[in-house]
């Protein structure tokens, strides 16, 4: 059990006090980037015809780290805080995680390829940069965003439904109004869909436009309200986030006045309180704040 143990602590993210957990990260972190960049370099045909075989042989290395890590994980996920659960329960619960999915996904590519060599190794490299995804187990950031888009499903959902209903207006009155004109660029709502879009989001590369005085007018219509449109993912970010922030915050004050029950905070106290603090993402000018309202006795 403590061999188990131990390994779960040597994979997760390191505490300050565990080098050993620290070291373990700083190569899985060297190692993803390695991935990354040599995903990226073995797009260049001639680095990839020259150096075939060293990235090949650096892929199997990577393939086999990454492979025990999994398999690591999976053995090891068994924790305390989870006794009303039998194993088999915790690792099938991990194995849906999201950071298990992630990598799983890291290293099927592979596999797949080792199995089936007849498949096309180009989109294999490609789909190799998923490997990127491996960084949010230790950005505690990224961990925050996934978790307001996720808690926000819905609210994008809806926006994204009214962004798609916008499309279709968009795309189909243009195709009626230039269809004559254009047929090339507006010959069917498809091709105009390419306009709609572009003007939608506000990128307008310019390679489609609208050339009739009834066009030009319909267009104005949309880049306004592409505007209106693609604000609102915005603005649903934006407040989620600051949700987030408070519930944060919230949760750290509750944490303290909990230690403050004697009115002094010891050495163990404060290192859980930074624990909490690095795991909410708290600035330190919102620790500060809110141990200044809670007039904290500091140790």
């Amino acid at each position: 059990m403590k061999i188990r143990q131990r390994c779960w602590e040597l994979l997760e993210p390191g505490e300050e006090n565990d080098s050993n957990s620290k070291k373990v990260d700083i190569f899985l972190l060297g190692l993803i980037s390695l991935n990354i960049l040599s995903v990226i370099l073995e797009t260049v045909d001639s680095l990839f015809n020259q150096y075939k075989v060293t990235f090949q042989y650096f892929e199997f290395f990577s393939v086999l780290v990454f492979t025990i890590e999994y398999m690591a994980r999976l053995w090891s996920c068994v924790t305390e805080k989870f006794n009303n659960e039998t194993n088999l329960k915790r690792r099938i619960k991990y194995f849906f995680s999201f950071s298990a999915i992630i990598d799983l996904i890291a290293i099927l590519p592979s596999i797949i390829a080792l199995i089936y060599p007849t498949i096309d190794l180009r989109f294999i490299r490609a789909l190799r940069i998923i490997r990127l995804l491996k960084f949010s187990r230790y950005s505690s950031s990224i961990n925050n965003l996934l978790s307001v888009i996720w808690n926000q499903r819905r609210s994008f959902g809806a926006a994204y439904f009214i962004l798609f209903i916008a499309l279709i207006i968009s795309s189909s009155g243009m195709y009626l109004v230039e269809k004559d004109v254009q047929p090339e660029k507006f010959g069917s709502i498809p091709h105009a869909m390419w306009w709609a879009i572009v003007t939608l989001t506000s990128v307008g590369y310019g390679d489609v436009t609208p050339i009739t005085s009834m066009g030009k007018f319909f267009g104005s219509v949309i880049i306004i309200l592409g505007i209106l449109t693609v604000a609102l993912p915005s603005g649903i970010l934006a407040a989620a986030f600051t949700d987030f922030t408070r519930k944060s915050q919230k949760k750290y004050e509750d944490k303290l006045k909990g230690m403050l029950s004697d009115n002094f905070i010891d050495a163990d106290e404060r290192k859980e309180l930074i624990k909490l603090s690095e795991k909410l993402n708290l600035s330190e000018d919102d620790i500060i704040s809110i141990e200044n309202d809670s007039k904290i006795n500091k140790s």
